[in-house]
């Protein structure tokens, strides 16, 4: 995966911010909102692509469109920086393969101690109550 070819397939769009900050959110467009086309990227090849659209399936639009938004910072491009940074975040966590789980089944030993655990605890509780007058 080639991150510089990727960073030049994104489309940027800085809109006005929501939130606290006065005159100058009304103002400055410092929000920055990333779109990323999986289907159409040059860099990705078909495997990829398929990849990613399984694992960030959530995450895409119905045109496969990976939409993330950015207004932690008042600087618009501070905003791109921290869009660009999360974006390759998001892409190498979706191509990341995960190992499936093996199922075990819990040892004899833990087994006992939950159950010693549990009969202590329910002792704990009885010794708790009123003592019945029968």
């Amino acid at each position: 995966m080639n991150t510089e070819k990727l960073i030049k397939e994104l489309t940027f769009k800085a809109t006005r911010s929501s939130g606290a900050g006065g005159q100058h959110v009304n103002k400055v467009s410092s929000k920055i909102v990333l779109f990323f086309d999986v289907l159409n990227s040059n860099t990705l090849i078909e495997d990829e692509k398929e990849l990613l659209l399984k694992s960030l399936k959530t995450k895409l639009t119905k045109e496969n469109v990976l939409i993330l938004n950015c207004d932690e910072s008042r600087s618009q491009h501070k905003n791109k920086e921290i869009a660009i940074a999360r974006f390759l975040k998001v892409i190498s966590e979706g191509l990341t393969i995960k190992r499936p789980r093996k199922a075990t089944k819990p040892s004899r030993v833990s087994i006992k101690k939950r159950l010693e655990k549990k009969s202590k605890q329910a002792l704990k509780k009885t010794n708790r109550k009123k003592p019945s007058m029968d």
